[in-house]
């Protein structure tokens, strides 16, 4: 009998993986979504391991993926990360972990927040971005950092996606005081957490690498972080990680409006920030602004992702790649949008760091239909006058592109019957 019942689930799961694709997408006569797959190299590539971990989990309901999607402007919209968690998750709803790492970025004056949750502030906090020159407060993972004085600060955190219950017992305030810390501080003028009507303070304190633990009953969709300040203490917060014991799937994204790789280099507690985080996959969206200006330098673009990739494998040695190539963009000069040929450049730089670190590509710049084609979009309503950006429509469709492209590989990589 537990051999009939183990066969039934895997067929199960097999007949469920060959039933999500494709994602139902629109279709465009002057994209390529022929083009619409993960290019990667078998032999030398450690996707397969990746999806044999994630059949695993599936499988099994034991252990855990941690997928994280970092970037920029793209990233930071969260419409494309959404769409392609929303697929993930919806297809396999038993397998919903933690929400993972997250931020206020709205708190801030003309800081965009992700589309999937909403955030209120009763004050307003100063801001600062990994594309500052000058970075005068450490940043982490997150790129990105908020910080107020105000002695009553309350930052409220609500998710608007019902179909997605991300279980929630534990919370990781990333963040620090200025001045010296006291672990004795009054617990009435620690951050705390407020869920409901119920009040909670942290119930560890990690000094040196600037957290706050809390244990909170089970979060249903929203929670009030306060910053308790005192003696005009200014308070910085560097992320908020949704955290749960629960087996799973976790997709975790990060963006920095502006962002190029070289970014995240300066961001001095990113690799400790990541050990929460402990990516088994990394999805790289990061490049449409290294490539932006006149000056691209294609040398000093791959170096840095490679920095970036070795600081990612020094928390997670195992983490596989995908790298998303740049979309075709449009520039200004003289007062006219012409084609940024620069995302040639940049698309021959992802194939290569591809090669070298066993990673794969989606090549999006093809998919979109090459050089010219944002403008395409942009008629059909699926990019922003910029032509840099796409629409809530456009991102939507990307996503389930790419959520297609995944899918396909992983059921490529799997053990033929």
């Amino acid at each position: 009998m537990r051999r009939f019942l183990f066969a039934l689930l895997a067929f199960s799961f097999a007949f469920s993986l060959s039933a999500q694709r494709p994602v139902a997408i629109d279709t465009l006569s002057f994209a390529h979504f022929d083009a619409d797959t993960l290019s990667y190299d078998p032999a030398h590539s450690n996707l397969p391991a990746f999806y044999k971990k994630l059949d695993s989990v599936i499988e099994s309901g034991n252990g855990n993926i941690d997928i994280l999607h970092i970037g920029g402007s793209h990233v930071q919209a969260g419409t494309m990360s959404h769409r392609i968690r929303q697929n993930l998750l919806h297809d396999f709803p038993d397998r919903i972990a933690r929400r993972g790492m997250i931020f206020p970025y709205s708190v801030a004056p003309k800081c965009n927040n992700p589309r999937d949750y909403r955030v209120n502030k009763n004050v307003t906090f100063s801001l600062i971005r990994n594309v500052y020159r000058d970075i005068s407060r450490p940043l982490g993972a997150c790129g990105i950092a908020v910080y107020t004085s105000d002695t009553a600060a309350e930052i409220r955190v609500r998710f608007n996606d019902s179909t997605l219950a991300f279980p929630t017992h534990r919370i990781t305030l990333l963040g620090y005081p200025d001045g010296t810390w006291a672990v004795d501080y009054d617990v009435r003028v620690l951050p705390s957490i407020v869920i409901g009507n119920d009040e909670y303070f942290p119930t560890e304190i990690d000094t040196a690498k600037r957290r706050f633990y809390y244990d909170v009953p089970t979060m249903k969709d929203s929670f009030c972080l306060k910053i308790n300040n005192y003696d005009s203490t200014t308070f910085t917060i560097t992320g908020i990680l949704l955290d749960d014991d629960a087996p799973g799937i976790t997709f975790h994204s990060i963006g920095v409006n502006g962002a190029q790789v070289s970014s995240y280099l300066k961001c001095k507690d990113f690799t400790e920030d990541l050990e929460l985080v402990h990516p088994d996959l990394v999805i790289f969206g990061i490049g449409i602004n290294d490539a932006a200006g006149a000056d691209f330098d294609t040398v000093a673009f791959k170096k840095n992702y490679l920095e970036l990739i070795r600081r990612i494998r020094s928390v997670s040695p195992d983490c596989a790649f995908i790298f998303l190539t740049n979309n075709d963009s449009f520039k200004r000069a003289r007062k006219k949008y012409v084609a940024n040929k620069n995302g040639l450049l940049a698309r021959d730089v992802f194939y290569r760091l591809a090669e070298e670190t066993g990673g794969a590509v989606w090549d999006q710049f093809d998919i979109m239909g090459g050089l010219g084609s944002m403008d395409k979009w942009r008629l059909a309503g699926y990019a922003q006058y910029d032509r840099v950006h796409f629409t809530a429509k456009g991102y939507n469709l990307i996503g389930d592109l790419f959520y297609n492209a995944f899918i396909d590989l992983w059921q490529k990589c799997r053990p033929k019957e």
